[in-house]
């Protein structure tokens, strides 16, 4: 049964991974967090050689469902590939966003804990606003609580 999501006393502690398609975005997004105060842990990728997003996606969804992050951000060129891999990891609800109104409903509707962008399709300025709202945001409960109950129910059928 759900028993709610923890209430996180700012600044926290965020994993962020990337691919090459996205390395520049994340790095800014990275960067953005560090300014913020946030204690912000870089699983790379570092350069423009080519790599595969399951492997950052993984990382990161590791370190957020063992609790030593607190929430998780993902890029690669779509932000669909590396959230895809992130959801693999047990505990892990990571969404891809496009603006502040998807990245503030995963939090508030979905208690998503991984934040998902595609460099490709997400100016630099709309991404660092759709971060704040994210972590701004928390989750609302009342009738998602039920749905959030039926999520982790389908992990442990897995």
């Amino acid at each position: 049964m759900w028993t709610g999501g923890p209430h996180y006393t700012y600044p926290v502690r965020i994993a962020l991974g990337s691919d090459h398609a996205a390395v520049v975005l994340k790095d800014l997004l990275l960067a953005h967090l560090v300014e913020l105060g946030h204690d912000a842990i870089d699983l790379g990728t570092h350069g423009p050689e080519s790599v595969d997003y399951p492997d950052f996606g993984a990382a990161v969804g590791r370190l957020v469902a063992s609790g030593e992050v607190e929430f998780g951000v993902c890029c690669c060129g779509t932000g669909m590939g590396i959230a895809i891999a992130a959801n693999k990891i047990h505990g892990v609800r990571a969404a891809t966003v496009h603006d502040v109104t998807t990245a503030r409903l995963a939090r508030e509707h979905n208690e998503a804990n991984v934040i998902c962008f595609g460099e490709r399709v997400i100016g630099p300025v709309v991404a660092i606003d759709a971060l704040d709202a994210f972590l701004a945001a928390t989750f609302a409960g009342g009738r998602h609580e039920r749905r959030i109950e039926k999520i982790q129910r389908l992990e442990e059928t897995q």
